[in-house]
């Protein structure tokens, strides 16, 4: 193998390398996004067990404000790009648990993606391996 498809095969296991960490880092996003949905939905179920109660609504910055919420209020959910919706309980709670689904599958994805490179990763790593050990075995003789 010559020394050009050496440089080749160490640019691709780089780039190899870049895509499993930005595999991680999509994979970690992910599961903050599955928690919090699955803190919304917590919430949003408490909610009904008091007529009314208490809470802090923060307003930025690490500010919050004193506000009451009532058990028949309806909850906004942001639909993405700038859309919000108002929805009853019931409702928010099935449309959060229709984004846990698709976020579940999304990780799934996330994780056959980050296997398939690891392979690539490892036989990468052995034909690195091979060169080099065939490489010192040609300049012994």
């Amino acid at each position: 193998m010559s020394e050009e498809q050496a440089q080749k095969l160490l640019y691709q296991m780089q780039t190899l390398e870049t895509y499993f960490a930005d595999l991680i880092q999509k994979e970690n996003t992910l599961i903050n996004v599955l928690r919090e949905a699955r803190s919304a939905i917590e919430s949003i179920m408490s909610l009904g067990e008091k007529l009314e109660s208490d809470t802090l609504m923060p307003i930025g910055m690490g500010v919050y404000i004193k506000t009451k919420i009532t058990s028949n209020q309806n909850v906004v959910i942001n639909m993405g790009s700038g859309i919000a919706m108002e929805k009853n309980k019931t409702n928010a709670i099935n449309y959060l648990e229709h984004r846990i689904k698709e976020i579940e599958t999304a990780i799934k994805n996330t994780a056959i993606q980050k296997q398939d490179v690891a392979l690539k990763l490892e036989q990468g790593k052995q034909e690195i391996n091979r060169l080099t050990n065939a490489s010192k075995q040609k300049n012994t003789t």
